[in-house]
């Protein structure tokens, strides 16, 4: 069967399964992962539906503008544009974000770096301790924090202004006030003297090497400076893991997500930074994904 157009919908009478069921056969072939959740993201937002409604008006006849407006997003999906930024938002613990190209898509690994961390700073008593975020993007790991952590105070660290706008936009989206956004490089960034109680991160860190093996969705779409640190993938890791070593106060911690294969290396970075307590947690996949340290001096982390 053809692709849908404009010209066909009066002529095939389309209607929302059918319409589906093609869509997710038609991206199956040709290898998109999660081709039935793609479809009906795509047609929901073409029919301005929840995606659950879908499946209360399977037998709904789509107009042949609606169909046009479809047609259009699956072309997009079709050069392997992620389907976030096609619909200009995504969910990340639960929460909408804007998203667009001038930011990293939030995934759900780094919600358990964010649930890491919250579960670290309730049992340690710093639940309305200070937070410092470096790399906000999105804004989607400061606004969980300030969400869950009410009482917290979350400075996040940003070096790209596009980033920052979209940061803010959801920050208000969210009516958060206490999420500070700050435009920076964390190579070069002060903090006059502030102390926190925990620095957490989703670093660039994927080596340039490996760069351009990574599925076109990432390589081609998502900003590279959110990506690959342009080095070995342990760049940000060392800069962050020694400033956190000076930002935290005695016993703070430190959480960061890390890729495949890196846990014995940011392991090394961490405690050779004069980190304590450094050890990593698996993701729901079962790879090491979460680097944690503590400043010394502080008592045993629980």
């Amino acid at each position: 069967m053809p692709l849908p157009t404009n010209e066909d919908a009066p002529k095939r009478n389309w209607t929302v399964l059918p319409l589906l069921e093609w869509t997710e056969r038609y991206l199956q072939e040709r290898s998109f992962e999660e081709s039935r959740l793609n479809a009906e993201l795509l047609l929901a937002r073409a029919l301005r539906l929840p995606r659950l409604g879908l499946y209360l008006q399977f037998d709904r006849p789509l107009a042949a503008g609606e169909l046009a407006v479809f047609r259009a997003l699956l072309l997009r999906r079709m050069t392997h544009e992620p389907v976030q930024y096609i619909l200009g938002e995504t969910e990340f613990m639960g929460l909408p974000f804007e998203v667009t190209p001038a930011v990293l898509i939030p995934r759900p690994e780094t919600e358990e770096l964010v649930e890491e961390a919250i579960r670290w700073l309730k049992s340690s008593g710093s639940a309305e301790g200070s937070i410092l975020e470096i790399g906000t993007g999105s804004g989607n790991i400061a606004v969980a924090l300030g969400k869950f952590l009410p009482g917290a105070r979350i400075t996040s660290l940003e070096k790209s202004g596009d980033a920052l706008e979209v940061a803010r936009r959801n920050c208000a989206r969210h009516g958060l006030g206490n999420v500070e956004l700050l435009q920076g490089d964390v190579f070069t960034a002060g903090f006059d003297g502030q102390v926190f109680d925990a620095v957490v991160s989703n670093p660039p860190y994927v080596p340039e090497a490996e760069f351009n093996r990574l599925q076109p969705e990432v390589r081609d779409f998502e900003p590279r400076l959110a990506t690959t640190d342009g080095a070995d993938g342990f760049r940000f890791i060392r800069r962050i893991a020694d400033l956190a070593c000076g930002l935290l106060r005695p016993g703070g911690g430190m959480f960061l997500e890390i890729g495949y294969g890196q846990a014995d290396a940011a392991g090394r970075i961490a405690r050779e930074s004069g980190l304590t307590g450094v050890g990593v947690q698996k993701d729901f996949a079962g790879i090491d994904r979460i680097l944690r340290g503590f400043a010394p001096g502080g008592i045993p982390s629980p």
